[in-house]
């Protein structure tokens, strides 16, 4: 299933990027260090019939790279696929997925674009391809995570159609991303 896509999200000609799943083990090996920079956060307010999202200006605009605390892993277990774009032999993006059957979801564990190649449209088509994935394997929805600071990552997500299903104000307690509220997000899924 590899593709090329040769036009960047703006729609100016660059080099061809190529997307297919992981093959070799630098492949599935590759980490792209996680970092945003936002200007907008998503403050939580808890009203009397639940909660709500507010978007709150960040200013300055807060730069955040993620630390490197993923534990390693050796094997990888039947529902985990990752796919990658690559520059020529350069992983340059990827997205690792993991299909749970007992309740049809396909979670987005992580998804990265290396910073040059931002805003060109390859973190979109990575997210094709694991939907793609997801109505292979029958999935109901798409699931993801994402921390309510990360403004520029949770618009993209709703340009794609995710909602928002549901938040956790302690999922990092005790972590460098302490105080932030952890957003979940579902895209449905017509299987039609």
């Amino acid at each position: 299933m590899a593709s090329t896509h040769s036009r960047s999200a703006r729609g100016e000609a660059t080099e061809a990027i190529t997307y297919r799943a992981a093959e070799s083990d630098s492949d599935r090996s590759a980490v792209i260090k996680g970092e945003f920079t936002s200007d907008t956060a998503f403050e939580v307010v808890r009203t009397e019939e639940g909660f709500t999202l507010r978007p709150v200006p960040l200013d300055p605009p807060v730069h955040k790279a993620f630390p490197d605390d993923e534990p390693e892993k050796d094997e990888v277990s039947d529902g985990e696929r990752r796919f990658v774009a690559l520059d020529g032999d350069r992983v340059c993006g990827y997205v690792d997925t993991a299909y749970e059957p007992w309740n049809r979801r396909l979670t987005i564990a992580d998804i990265e674009v290396a910073g040059p190649y931002q805003g060109r449209g390859i973190g979109r088509r990575l997210m094709e391809h694991a939907v793609e994935r997801a109505r292979e394997c029958g999935a109901g929805h798409v699931w993801l995570e994402v921390t309510n600071i990360n403004g520029p990552a949770v618009r993209a997500y709703q340009r794609m159609g995710f909602d928002f299903c549901g938040l956790d104000t302690t999922l990092y307690n005790g972590t460098a991303s302490e105080g932030e509220t952890a957003l979940f997000m579902s895209l449905p899924l017509d299987q039609s």
